[in-house]
């Protein structure tokens, strides 16, 4: 791997660990105080004047976001260098909490139900942790700390509003870390090089006809049956159209016709969301879709409106950048707590939006409690019973600041 010398050499992961359990109290008070005042989507006033709060004394170019309640923060390295950029995101989900937790969600219909707000404590902490090694640094570290990662775009907004250049020069590499609460058991790191996470995109269809009374289907133009045969056409075009070795997952998640028993209506509607791998396959399957939906419609006489709702881009590690991050986690943590994942993760997330610009890597933490349950069965992030233990936040916060301090080593 190139420079993974010059890394073991000039770091000491295991004083870096050291530095970062005793930080450890003051990161779960953090995500504590994070997790009971949760916000969504975009703007983030009270999450963000916490982590301002959090980052004060820190010697840090800060960047407040214009169209979105974002933080920029720069820390100078003592010796020149590229920049390398850390990433947390920030906003919760429109989830009630269902746990009875001392430090559960005091806002009524809001959670941090993926884990955003242990990634914002590990970023914090891994942030006290380079300026203490400021004078290590080869270069800077940009910490992007952002909002509307659940749908609302942040990563691309911050990207328009100059995160990649915000230390005066373009970043050479991007890093992030998201918790499971769930499937990875607690404090196994894992990774992979290609890609990670899944393209997210939504397919929505309107098919009109002609309504009519139900004893007299011939003088309508039903597209009630022309719907359910869309919906099974969608799914064996899935596997008749697309490579088995690169995945597309297709389903319908909302279907809706008519008002009464006896009624045959004018619109029949469905959606659904479309999971891809690959820019191939994406392209693929968008196009196959509406083929598909516009020949079953133009068969039984109708008319077809069907629109594709673009989401987040696969997100794909760089293969260097993925070999670096997956030798240092073992280093860091011993080799028996790093893993490497066997396939990507069908979920989707807007750090895609970085990957397709600069070499990233992305890596998973499990953070399943250790009060005995299973991992494998425990709720998963998004739902409302998501329970995550913050002791991997010392380990979080060490990963991500090795993370910067071994790339800028590399040059």
């Amino acid at each position: 791997m190139p420079g993974s010398d010059a890394l073991l050499d000039q770091l000491s992961l295991t004083e870096l660990a050291r530095s970062a359990a005793r930080l450890q109290p003051e990161l779960v008070s953090l995500r504590r105080e994070l997790h009971q005042e949760p916000e969504l989507g975009l703007d983030l006033p009270r999450t963000r004047d916490r982590l301002l709060a959090a980052l004060e004394g820190l010697p840090l170019d800060l960047t407040l976001g214009t169209g979105l309640t974002s933080i920029t923060a720069v820390l100078r390295g003592g010796r020149p260098g590229p920049a390398v950029l850390l990433r947390a995101d920030m906003d919760a989900l429109p989830v009630q909490e269902n746990l009875p937790l001392p430090y559960a969600s005091t806002i009524p219909g809001a959670m941090h139900a993926c884990g955003h707000d242990l990634h914002m404590a590990a970023l914090v902490g891994a942030t006290r942790l380079l300026a203490e090694r400021r004078a290590e640094l080869a270069g800077d570290v940009v910490l992007m700390f952002q909002p509307g990662e659940e749908g609302a775009g942040g990563a691309q907004l911050m990207v328009d509003e100059g995160v990649l250049e915000a230390a005066g020069k373009p970043v050479v590499a991007g890093y992030a870390l998201h918790v499971a609460a769930a499937l990875l058991p607690n404090g196994l790191i894992a990774t992979r090089p290609g890609p990670v996470l899944a393209a997210s995109d939504a397919l929505h269809v309107t098919l009109r006809g002609r309504g009519g009374h139900g004893s007299s289907p011939h003088s309508a133009l039903d597209p009630v049956p022309a719907l359910c045969e869309a919906v099974l056409a969608l799914q064996t075009m899935v596997t008749r159209r697309i490579d088995v070795f690169d995945p597309v997952v297709l389903t319908i998640g909302t279907l809706s016709a008519g008002t009464a028993a006896n009624v045959i209506p004018d619109e029949a509607r469905f959606s659904a969301t479309i999971r891809s791998f690959s820019p191939h396959a994406r392209e693929l399957v968008h196009r196959e879709a509406l083929r598909v939906v516009h020949g079953i419609a133009a068969a039984h006489g109708l008319e077809a409106v069907a629109e594709l709702e673009p989401g987040y881009p696969v997100t794909v590690n760089d293969p260097v950048e993925a070999e670096f991050a997956a030798a240092l986690a073992a280093r860091l943590v011993g080799p028996e707590r790093y893993v490497e994942m066997p396939q990507p993760v069908a979920g989707s997330e807007d750090f895609g939006v970085l990957s397709a610009i600069v070499p990233t890597a992305y890596l998973m933490l499990g953070a399943t409690p250790t009060d005995g349950r299973d991992p494998y069965t425990a709720p998963y992030n998004h739902s409302p019973e998501a329970e995550f233990d913050d002791g991997v936040l010392a380990d979080g916060a060490a990963l991500l600041a090795g993370l910067a301090l071994g790339r800028l080593a590399r040059g």
